[in-house]
């Protein structure tokens, strides 16, 4: 895959900031034609640089207080289909809003969504306490996100 030149880099951080910005406002600021623009965002689409074009929501305003960091340890995390099986399920949980595969103390770290604390021990018991592989999950709790974004530096 080629890499991004500085116009593929400005139109990003652009798109980056607001996905919503037209070809022709993007080919203003940055010297290139609306066509230009859109041809080099499709492409950027195809080699799958820009993998998804999502709405960032406040999960205040729609009713989800609590976010909670989430390390989970496997008792089994050398069998593959147990990890592929962990990854799926998590996946597939809308309460779930990111899931890393690490290296170190812990074999995932989650970041998860709630309602309230008490939704919060409903999810935990769905997710961990029935999978009879999680050896143990710690929890830490976001008191304020002084900083939301999934936004890459771009250089």
């Amino acid at each position: 895959m080629p890499t991004p030149d500085k116009f593929d880099r400005q139109i990003l951080a652009r798109l980056q900031a607001d996905c919503r910005v037209s070809s022709e406002q993007l080919a203003q600021a940055i010297g290139l034609s609306a066509t230009a623009v859109q041809r080099r965002i499709k492409r950027l689409r195809e080699q799958g640089v820009i993998s998804a074009e999502v709405a960032l929501l406040d999960p205040q305003a729609l009713g989800l207080g609590v976010t909670a960091l989430v390390e989970v340890e496997l008792a089994v995390a050398s069998k593959e289909a147990l990890i592929d099986g962990f990854k799926r399920r998590m996946a597939a949980h809308p309460q779930v809003q990111q899931c890393y595969y690490v290296a170190g103390d812990s074999d995932f770290v989650l970041m998860l969504v709630a309602a309230d604390m008490a939704d919060y021990e409903r999810l935990s018991r769905e997710l961990f306490f029935d999978d009879a592989n999680i050896r143990k999950f710690r929890s830490t709790f976001v008191l304020e996100a002084s900083k939301r974004s999934l936004a890459l530096p771009l250089g």
